[in-house]
């Protein structure tokens, strides 16, 4: 079928490569955020802890950014569907351990870390090489229309996840994990089977330090890339806030599991919401100018939950800034594509990864040192407030960033 620049979400989703990548992407993450909603559960309830949480997710970290040089020159050496495969399935394995680990009624958590480390260096090597398949499933024009479906659906996942994880975990977290294991395994059919629309250029130089490293050189020298990555790294790292969740809702609004399970879908509400929102109306104009607004407005509705005791507006707060975030995602998805080389994409998306990884999991642990140091409060509201200081000097720093006005004026740099 035809799809370029003005197809809308219908007929990219009548697209066989766009239907089978969304599938494989929400059952995948489906599973991957019922996981992590059980295991920052588990792990708080075992030792009541709010650091153990930071240690999840800094297991989770540390393979990703071992792993860097290597993930990438495998994503452009190798078929990325058939190495985003396999990363499923030991993602896959390494759930049927949580399984294991439930079942054994075993309280010691440095197994928990070991496993959390076993699911970081899957995902380590399945990041780059999937993000990496997507500019491919449709002609080049089509891509950003495509990014609001990619992540919808991975958002959309984050609702379902997590409520699933709330009133399987109230039941047995050995259950949740099982589920999480099928959906892993599951995730891979519709990958095998995904077809290109064109074919991406393979990197076949000899692998060599340089080589290696090129995603790396790449990043340091192309000032758009750098500033988008940068301002999200920094952004969630200081301002992320969903780690703690499990903590919040135990210590400051006093809500049991299920409650814990919907508060923690909160984030997918806002911004499953929003890219449906923006399948339908993408941001086209004032990309970058739009891209460091959000990220303020994400600041901001940090310091609020931060603050808060009452459920309602902790909830909302999350809505909120997920919904922002999802904007900064989907630009900064679109924008790295567009102005990196096909037959570097994995390389720059395994140096990407890492900088999500950092924000993420790397900020769980930031997070949770934060939330031991100065208490629940201070440790995200003041996270909040450095993400907006951040935001106005990305403005500075960066003028090229803030001068974005429509994606057509990118193109791959050489």
């Amino acid at each position: 079928m035809e799809t370029g620049a003005d197809s809308t979400a219908r007929e990219l989703l009548r697209h066989p490569g766009v239907r089978r990548y969304l599938l494989t992407t929400a059952s995948s993450a489906i599973g991957q955020n019922l996981l992590l909603t059980v295991v920052f559960k588990q792990v708080f309830d075992i030792t009541g802890n709010a650091l153990d949480i930071g240690f999840i997710g800094l297991a989770q970290f540390i393979p990703a950014l071992l792993l860097v040089l290597v993930s990438g020159y495998v994503a452009d050496r190798f078929d990325r569907r058939k190495v985003a495969a396999l990363s499923l399935g030991g993602r896959g394995v390494a759930t049927l351990a949580l399984v294991a680990f439930s079942v054994s009624g075993s309280s010691t958590v440095w197994q928990l870390f070991a496993i959390a480390a076993v699911l970081g260096t899957a995902d380590a090597i399945l990041v780059p090489a999937r993000r990496s398949i997507a500019p491919f499933i449709t002609p080049i024009a089509a891509f950003p229309r495509v990014m609001p479906l990619w992540m919808g659906t991975f958002t959309g996942a984050s609702i379902v996840g997590p409520i699933i994880g709330g009133f399987l975990y109230s039941v047995s977290a050995s259950w949740a994990y099982g589920l999480a294991a099928a959906l892993q395994f599951a995730a891979i059919i519709p990958l095998i089977k995904l077809q290109y629309d064109r074919t991406p250029e393979r990197n076949t130089d000899r692998p060599t330090w340089a080589t290696a490293i090129e995603g790396l050189t790449f990043v340091r020298r192309t000032p758009i890339v750098l500033s988008v990555i940068s301002l999200d790294l920094f952004a969630v790292l200081f301002g992320g806030a969903v780690a703690l969740i499990p903590a919040v809702a135990s210590e400051r609004l006093g809500v049991g599991d299920i409650a814990y399970g919907w508060l923690r879908a909160a984030p997918g509400f806002g911004a499953a919401g929003m890219a449906v929102w923006l399948a339908f109306r993408p941001v086209v104009r004032r990309v970058g100018p739009t891209l460091l607004w959000v990220v303020g407005i994400f600041g901001a509705g940090t310091v609020v939950f931060g603050l808060t005791r009452n459920y309602a507006v902790a909830f909302i707060a999350l809505v909120v800034l997920s919904a922002v975030d999802m904007v900064s995602m989907n630009i900064r998805g679109a924008i790295v594509p567009l102005v990196t080389p096909d037959h570097q994409l994995g390389r720059v998306n395994a140096v990407e990864g890492v900088f999500i990884g950092a924000s993420n999991e790397l900020g769980a642990f930031e997070s949770g040192v934060a939330a031991r140091a100065l208490g629940l409060p201070w440790a995200i509201a003041g996270g909040g407030l450095i993400t907006m200081v951040i935001a106005g000097s990305f403005a500075v720093i960066f003028p090229s960033l803030r001068k974005i006005d429509t994606y057509e004026e990118l193109s791959p740099e050489t």
